[in-house]
């Protein structure tokens, strides 16, 4: 592979999965760039496991201000207010991520990753976005299937013990083994917008009745105006509602989206469960290693998680 060698130093602290997924793989790797936007359970596991791989630069940006439920879901921040009183989320993880790997560039950008231009994006491998609404996510995929070069999207949303990611990596060609030699392969990956837009009753049959969940609740947030986290148990009445017109416009029974699920959900309010992001944090760390790594696809491209109980769905991706 043609690029700088790995270190000493490098060879020496990655020798383990080097003998994994070999040398070119984590040179790829240390070569590349992720910004994460928004810092949220699932998000701080994925940086976690991406900065123990060796991944060359992570960006952050989120100015948010500590809470209880950040601190309940977020292992990088001390349960110290003296230590995290009047500093951002960013700075925070920024610190305590430098700690587990010197060797990664940590590093913060602010402002509002929606309002950047394209151009913005052309330095990044990977963006991963969460706390967000639909329609940022939906506008940050776009601006990134614009530019010249490819740059995937990770979308995370966590509701308390349910949550879920989304991928798109657009046009990828991939190299797979075959008995008789190798083969080049393509997957062509839906935006977020077309994917959401696929009718229900066209959906895999697996899809996790959480999607359907999701969905209902963020066409509520978004009819209201309201982030993600804002919404709680007292809007169950008007979301049962909307569940209602939703299903009858899917043709689609009301059971694939059960109240107790929804209620479930509203009472977590903007909390995340821990094993929850680990789970979701530890997928999309897997996704991101053979994605930049070693340059494999994945068939899927939606995984959810449920309490104890784990979904994926490929999206209407095509080879």
């Amino acid at each position: 592979m043609d690029g700088e060698e790995l270190t000493e130093e490098e060879t020496a602290l990655y020798d383990r999965q080097i003998r994994v997924w070999g040398v070119d793989a984590q040179k790829r790797l240390s070569k590349a760039h992720i910004l994460v936007s928004g810092l949220n359970g699932t998000a701080v596991e994925f940086c976690k496991n991406m900065v123990l791989a060796g991944v060359g630069n992570l960006t952050l940006m989120d100015d948010r201000p500590v809470t209880e439920d950040v601190l309940q879901s977020n292992f990088l921040i001390p349960p110290d207010e003296a230590y995290y009183s009047g500093r951002s989320l960013d700075e925070l993880c920024c610190e305590s991520l430098k700690d587990f790997n010197p060797m990664v560039r940590v590093s913060i950008e602010k402002g509002d990753l929606s309002q950047f231009d394209g151009e913005f994006f052309d330095k990044f491998d990977a963006v991963v976005v969460s706390c967000c609404s639909l329609k940022i996510k939906k506008a940050i995929n776009e601006k990134c299937r614009r530019r010249p070069r490819r740059v995937a999207l990770y979308a995370i949303e966590c509701r308390g013990s349910c949550g879920e990611i989304f991928i798109d990596l657009q046009n990828y060609t991939y190299i797979q083994k075959k008995s008789d030699g190798t083969a080049e392969c393509q997957l062509k990956y839906p935006s977020l917008e077309e994917a959401i837009s696929i009718p229900w009753r066209d959906l895999p049959r697996k899809v996790s009745k959480v999607y359907f969940a999701m969905r209902v609740i963020e066409r509520f947030e978004l009819s209201e105006g309201r982030k993600p986290g804002e919404t709680s148990i007292s809007d169950l009445p008007l979301i049962l509602r909307l569940r209602k017109e939703l299903c009858d416009a899917q043709s689609l029974s009301e059971s694939h989206v059960p109240v107790s699920l929804l209620e479930r959900m509203l009472a977590a309010g903007g909390k995340e469960h821990p094993p929850v992001c680990a789970t979701l944090g530890g997928v999309l760390g897997q996704v991101s290693h053979l994605f930049i790594g070693l340059q494999v696809a994945s068939t899927q491209n939606s995984w959810r998680k449920e309490r104890l109980t784990e979904t994926c769905s490929c999206l209407s991706s095509s080879a």
